[in-house]
């Protein structure tokens, strides 16, 4: 999935009319706080007068800039402008640094304690496919997992398909993409991406004799799929500018890569594609795909010079996807159903006017997918914002749930490549209950523990922590789930720090999970809430709908208001709240620290998307042309009038802000180091208040951080310390 505001005198009316708690004037300031403020001056950007003209107004931009281009960053120093970019920032570095200086014991030692809870040569569940049980597994002192399989049983000779910890020296970023086994087992062809670009480089591997063979193809999506006749794999290349999946190849084993045969392109610029494979590996499959439409394409995987039939051609709001079973497709779509629906048709007649219904559509059920054996039909499904696992035989004498009690909770179908499979494979975990690996025996109903992640250290029990999902009511009287997590014994006197996490975009459903950092906040008296915001589809289709385009504000009021329950309830007070939130949750961060500054003590905004307005006109940054039917496309007036009213780099204003940090990635392919850059230096320009506001700048990482198992824990360890230092918690 893909992931990425009028003016100053709007974000101050909403900060005023919304009610929400000032910080006490006898809140006592914290020691590290008065140390940090004590400390050098912040770095001062300069200011460069850059204007875009559009709808007859000229927006101004000082921080222009910034931008750089991948060239300039990838020769860092190369000209006066690079040169001045990453001076800036790592000045900010240095600053944050500093700032954080009186933490760093404290953060040493969160990293300690999370990586001490953290099984060192933990190992996978094996899964069996073709006769070989594939696994991955870590030994102590390894960043990187060995990439392993066995053939016949478990107590075979190990073979190591990818030594991931050699492979990764040398490097400062690391990260394997896809990884696909040939139907004969005998070769595996995987990327590698050593930037943080998300732009893979693809090898071929022969696990007989360790070969890698000379064949090598850059710029693309991580990812091949072999054909039946274990010589012909197609795959995905990315535009170089754009970084948009456009391009599917097929190559030939042994070829010379510049002989690939272009199969396919997506002229639309606001579709992407894929290719992959039906479970039956029957059919290879060609997806295109936008925010709101999706069309496939289909070959016979035993011909793989044949010609591709389109499935369903595209119509602008249909969406759909297909599995493959016997003599038909599984079409999970969207028509005439907003909660989706199955159908099936024949796979020698496939346009929808052929499509019968299977599951019918449901307004109180969504339907997110399907998992096909040879007897039973395994359903995802999600309601009341929690997910559901259900199981149909075929033959229609069983229709059950697999049972879940806890009352936030995460559970989906895992890996089951077999067809013939008498058990399923699934997930499990929830706020208070690690990570579990299951089977379902599909005929007595039996449930098998296979794995439960490993909390070590000896101190944690589930029994001392106690889990809540509250429904908010917001300002529209939409019911709003929050999912709570707290250490028993903690009471709701309204002096509790508490951290309110969100994301509310793209439809992503965010589900209550364990975490083994987390203990980290909990054991030192923090409440933890998700709030399950309009935007994603935790209640539905409706939900995500309602949280998009002109029903964006949504997003942002839901969060406010499920954080002002938070207080209402007791949980806290906004002298002891924190918000978080991520990539377009850090564009949910910037909305609400300019639309509510008064509610939260401190912020944490990760890869946040914050200049809304200038990266959706620019059609050149990654993601921009795909994501017009997510935020729409500021050069019509409409949008960008309502864009304006909320994209938080526009709607920075003279007034106080919660303490902030923010984090960002030089190579991050997602969402430009130059948003996060840009909104600091402005924020700092203009905000009233001495508050503290740092900037990490990860310079050899992208959108996801660190590549390293343990290193990305101590960016975490910062994001912690930076919240117990305003707690004026030391230890």
């Amino acid at each position: 999935m893909n992931t990425r505001f009028f003016g100053v005198a709007l974000a101050a009316t909403w900060a005023l009319t919304l009610g929400c708690n000032s910080p006490s004037s006898d809140m006592k300031t914290p020691e590290y706080v008065t140390q940090a403020s004590e400390l050098s001056t912040a770095p001062d950007a300069a200011q460069k007068p850059h204007t875009t003209d559009i709808h007859g107004l000229q927006l101004q931009d000082d921080y222009f800039w910034m931008r750089l281009s991948d060239e300039q960053k990838a020769a860092k120093e190369s000209d006066a402008q690079t040169t001045e970019v990453v001076d800036y920032l790592k000045a900010e570095n240095a600053y944050t640094k500093e700032a954080m200086a009186p933490t760093e014991g404290l953060q040493e030692k969160i990293y300690e304690e999370i990586v001490g809870r953290i099984k060192k040569d933990d190992e996978s569940v094996p899964v069996l496919d073709k006769g070989y049980w594939y696994y991955s597994r870590y030994e102590e002192g390894k960043e990187y997992p060995y990439s392993c399989r066995k053939k016949g049983s478990m107590e075979a000779a190990e073979e190591v398909m990818l030594d991931q910890p050699a492979m990764a020296e040398g490097h400062t970023y690391f990260a394997i993409g896809g990884r696909s086994v040939s139907p004969d087992n005998n070769l595996l062809v995987y990327g590698v991406d050593t930037i943080s670009r998300r732009q893979y480089t693809l090898y071929i591997k022969d696990l007989a004799t360790g070969e890698v063979f000379a064949d090598r193809i850059p710029e693309t999506t991580g990812g091949a799929t072999w054909a039946n006749d274990n010589k012909t794999l197609f795959y995905t290349k990315k535009d170089p500018l754009t970084l948009r999946s456009s391009q599917v190849y097929r190559h030939v084993l042994g070829t010379d890569v510049s002989e690939d045969v272009l199969v396919y392109e997506e002229k639309d610029e606001t579709f992407s594609c894929g290719i992959g494979k039906t479970k039956s590996e029957a059919y290879l499959m060609i997806a295109s795909y936008a925010t709101v439409s999706t069309e496939y394409r289909f070959l016979d995987a035993n011909d793989p010079n044949g010609e591709w039939k389109v499935l369903q051609p595209r119509e602008r709001d249909l969406e759909y996807s297909v599995s493959h079973y016997g003599d038909d497709f599984y079409i999970v779509t969207n028509r005439n159903a907003k909660n989706f629906k199955l159908v099936k048709t024949s796979t020698d007649a496939t346009t929808y006017e052929h499509w019968e219904d299977v599951l019918g559509h449901r307004d109180d059920v969504l339907l997110e997918g399907i998992e096909i054996f040879n007897r039973w039909l395994v359903v995802d499904e999600r309601k009341n914002g929690l997910t559901q696992i259900r199981l149909i035989r075929w033959d229609g004498s069983e229709d059950k749930y697999i049972p879940f009690n806890d009352p936030a909770y995460s559970a989906g179908v895992g890996a089951n490549p077999d067809f013939n499979a008498s058990r399923l494979r699934y997930g499990y975990t929830s706020m208070t209950t690690p990570s579990s690996v299951l089977e379902y025996d599909f005929d007595s109903g039996e449930i098998t523990q296979l794995k439960q992640q490993e909390v070590l250290g000896g101190t944690f029990d589930p029994a001392n922590y106690v889990s809540e999902r509250l429904m908010v009511e917001a300002r529209d009287g939409a019911m709003v789930p929050v999912s709570i997590v707290y250490r028993k014994g903690t009471e709701r006197n309204g002096k509790n720090p508490l951290l309110l996490y969100a994301y509310g975009s793209y439809g992503a459903s965010m589900d209550a999970g364990f975490s083994v950092a987390r203990l980290s906040l909990l054991d030192r008296g923090f409440v933890y809430a998700m709030a399950h915001i309009r935007g994603g589809s935790e209640m539905g289709r409706h939900w995500y709908e309602d949280g998009k385009l002109f029903n964006k504000m949504n997003t942002f009021n839901d969060y406010i208001d499920c954080g002002q329950a938070m207080v209402d309830e007791k949980f806290t007070s906004s002298d002891h709240m924190y918000a978080m939130g991520g990539s377009a949750g850090g564009l949910l961060m910037g909305a609400v620290m300019n639309m509510a500054p008064n509610l939260f003590n401190g912020v944490i905004a990760a890869v946040p998307f914050v200049d809304v307005i200038n990266t959706m006109l620019d059609e050149s940054i990654p993601l921009t042309t795909g994501e017009f039917d997510e935020w729409g496309n500021p050069k019509d007036k409409a949008y960008f009038d309502y864009i304006m009213q909320y994209s938080p780099y526009d709607n920075v204003a003279a007034q106080d802000y919660p303490h902030t940090l923010v984090t960002t990635g030089y190579w991050d392919s997602q969402v430009q180091y130059w948003e996060p850059a840009k909104w600091m230096a402005k924020l700092r320009d203009v905000k009233t208040d001495d508050n503290l506001l740092v900037m990490q700048c990860n310079l050899e990482a992208g959108h996801g951080g660190a590549s390293g198992r343990f290193e990305r824990i101590k960016e975490v360890a910062l994001e912690y310390a930076f919240m117990f230092m305003l707690e004026d918690i030391h230890e």
